[in-house]
């Protein structure tokens, strides 16, 4: 019984981890301007304080934007991004990582 329940736990953490990342990259392009200011607009930064979005795992940045959101990431640069993130639903998280997952990081 035991050995049924974790399998079935295992089951619904990969078939909920496989509906993040299921953005739209356009419609996260029209909601970033939020992210500009610091993040640029597509998402290599603008100063080496703020990390580049550009070319990250879009289910790391879908995942960081709701934990920012929900109030589970409270170090770095937490302050900045709570109140950014506060009133993102989850398929505008999804769609943000989306758009900055498809996004070039350039050089410096």
């Amino acid at each position: 019984m035991k050995n049924v329940l974790v399998m079935t736990g295992l089951t619904l953490g990969l078939i909920s981890g496989s509906a993040l990342g299921a953005g739209d990259p356009e419609a996260g392009k029209s909601k970033s301007g939020m992210c500009v200011a610091c993040h640029g607009t597509d998402g290599n930064s603008l100063a080496p304080m703020y990390p580049n979005l550009a070319g990250q795992h879009a289910q790391y940045l879908e995942t960081a934007i709701k934990a920012y959101r929900d109030g589970q990431r409270t170090g770095g640069t937490a302050p900045m991004m709570i109140p950014m993130a506060a009133n993102l639903s989850d398929q505008d998280a999804a769609d943000l990582a989306a758009y900055f997952s498809q996004q070039k990081l350039k050089q410096k």
